[in-house]
């Protein structure tokens, strides 16, 4: 570890080596109200393998204050990185590492022309440049309500800035972040207080940090140019973050020719939090920018920085894929950039689904399995670890139908309905969920549960049992996997027009009578016409946001609250139906011929 003293203008600032003198150099710039310590972590893991340098920006940690108090110009910070780079005898082009306002000044940096030649590569986490800010506000602006809202979130998110740019405010609110910041603020971004860290700076340095805001944003100070770049450019994306929503952390999509996209189940303050794994993100993406190898990993990852793919690089499987629900959930999530594995228990049926992806310029893998099948799922999960990896997003979609009176459930009928339903989902989630938590990179589970699981049903017992068991095995999950930066979500479509009528099962009553149920079911599904494609961009939306539980269509979200708001109207209807399902039957048997109804009940 080797310390120095390098003087930029004014300002002296405190910069720290550590690791091979002759390593690729890597340099580390914080944000606020952070020093260079912020990096400790970080640093040590590369430093057998790197030149890593880190400092206290000006007015932070041991660094010395400029006596103007807006003297931190973009301008004036990047003399600051000119003097540390010159101070220290850097004499080859740096990998440049920045976070919060560190990473602010990277693309300041890396987008001018004053750093060519000088900086081989940027990884930026948690800072967008302030041109990639007003740019993305208008584009999301653009794409409707849920972009207004969007842009809203963010503003809310925000809303701590103009305080510090405000005259005493901004001092009021400085004065307040030592008395929150460390046992509070990086608590709540799942990263403990370090000793050593120096707080007794904090105050000073968080008053100091008020010239960033005010000297570098506001209407008097609007950013130029487009901040585009030819360098290679790593985000690290958090995606707990407090203070940005993750599609403003994407920004630069579009804007750096050579973009890679990694994301992490962190908060803010990712570097402190998660160490291990920005340390060896940045070891790879470095290792192939100095003509190492394109490793799998970051081949998935620059495909997640191409623009307009949400989901790109990313490994979806599907169970269920050859119709219906599952079907059009895997084209969206391949035409949404993902890579995804189709499976269900009918090969040919999977091997369509994948076609078609083909054919729209997608990449899909078949897979037969039979999710009633505890061995032949532990294969499945065994194949797409070793094949493709661990899936970012897996969607337990596989399902069977069965109506008629649970008294006349006998034991296989009911056997079936639950190890499809009920044990295929716990399967899928058991077992892709584990390989999700050892990799520690987060990952998406979603269920596909049934609006009968919101409220009793005489017709359907059965099948709304195993699917309220799914929703609840949903919450359950939810909450034990939160911690891993895993989201679960149960979904519950509605009357949606899928094949899964055509294939439900009747017991209890003459085959005559089962198919006619059947046919005014499939009738019913038809007029409602509610198409798969809308249960699956549901399905995208759920895991993008990370929602818990979303109904669909709109008797789903009726069913939904009424079950929250009037459990007994949900039973009153239900008892309303059973009638009208019980005068049905009565008159489909009447009008049966004689020799269905003599034949006796059986399943249809």
């Amino acid at each position: 570890m080797r310390d120095h003293r390098v003087r930029s203008g004014e300002i002296e600032l405190a910069v720290r080596e550590r690791g091979a003198e002759h390593g690729p150099p890597v340099v580390l710039v914080h944000g606020y109200p952070d020093t260079s310590a912020v990096w400790d972590e970080v640093a040590e893991a590369l430093a057998p393998r790197f030149r890593v340098i880190a400092y206290d920006v000006r007015g932070a940690g041991a660094s010395t204050t400029p006596e103007d108090p807006l003297d931190y110009a973009l301008d004036a910070l990047m003399d600051d990185l000119a003097a540390v780079l010159d101070g220290v005898g850097v004499d080859r082009p740096v990998h440049l590492v920045g976070h919060d306002w560190g990473s602010i000044q990277g693309w300041e940096a890396v987008a001018g022309g004053r750093f060519t030649g000088r900086i081989a590569s940027f990884t930026s986490i948690s800072g967008p440049a302030r041109q990639h800010v007003g740019q993305w506000a208008r584009e999301t602006a653009q794409l409707g309500p849920r972009g207004v809202m969007e842009v809203l979130g963010q503003a809310r998110r925000s809303a701590y800035m103009p305080l510090l740019m405000a005259p005493r405010a901004g001092e009021l609110l400085a004065r307040a972040i030592p008395l929150v910041f460390e046992r509070g603020m990086r608590a709540m971004e799942g990263a403990e207080p370090r000793p050593g860290h120096p707080a007794p700076t904090l105050h000073r340095d968080a008053l100091n940090g008020l010239g960033l805001y005010r000297a570098n944003m506001g209407r008097q100070n609007p950013p130029e140019g487009e901040a585009r770049t030819d360098l290679p450019v790593q985000l690290i994306v958090p995606t707990k973050d407090r203070y940005a929503v993750r599609s403003l952390l994407l920004s630069a999509r579009g804007r750096a020719s050579r973009l890679y996209v990694r994301r992490v189940p962190a908060g803010h303050w990712v570097a402190r939090s998660h160490p291990d794994v920005v340390a060896r993100w940045i070891t790879e993406f470095v290792e192939h920018v100095e003509g190492g190898p394109e490793t799998q990993d970051l081949l998935r990852a620059r495909a997640a920085g191409e623009p307009g793919k949400d989901f790109g690089g990313q490994l979806v499987v599907v169970t269920g894929a050859g119709s219906g629900i599952g079907r059009a959930t895997a084209l969206a999530f391949a035409g949404a950039g993902a890579r995804v594995v189709a499976a269900d228990i009918d090969e040919g049926a999977a091997k369509h689904t994948a076609d078609e992806i083909a054919a729209n310029g997608g990449e899909a893998n078949v897979y037969r399995v039979d999710v009633a099948d505890a061995d032949g799922m532990e294969r499945f999960a065994d194949y797409v670890r070793a094949t493709f990896g661990v899936p970012d997003v897996v969607v337990n979609n596989a399902g069977v139908g069965i109506g008629g009176a649970l008294l006349d459930t006998d034991e296989e009928a009911w056997g079936r309905v639950r190890s499809v339903n009920l044990d295929g989902v716990y399967r899928g989630c058991r077992l892709f969920g584990r390989q999700m938590a050892e990799r520690g990179e987060g990952g998406h589970l979603v269920n596909l549960a049934s609006m009968v699981a919101f409220a009793p049903s005489a017709g359907l017992p059965a099948y709304a049992i195993t699917k309220s068991a799914v929703l609840q095995l949903s919450e359950c999950l939810r909450v034990e996997l939160e911690p891993d930066g895993i989201g679960v979500t149960a979904v519950c479509p509605g009357v949606i027009n899928t094949p899964i009528v055509r294939h439900t099962k009747f017991v209890g009553m003459p085959p005559a009578v089962a198919e006619q149920l059947r046919e005014q079911a499939i009738r019913l599904f038809e007029r409602r016409g509610h198409p798969p494609e809308q249960v699956a961009e549901a399905i995208m939306r759920a895991v993008q946001h990370n929602r818990a539980v979303v109904p669909v269509a709109p008797e789903a979200q009726a069913s939904r609250m009424l079950s929250r708001v009037s459990p007994g109207a949900g039973r009153a209807l239900a008892r309303f139906r059973r009638r009208v399902g019980e005068r049905t039957q009565q008159r489909l048997e009447r009008e049966a011929p004689q020799d269905e109804i003599t034949r006796g009940p059986e399943d249809a």
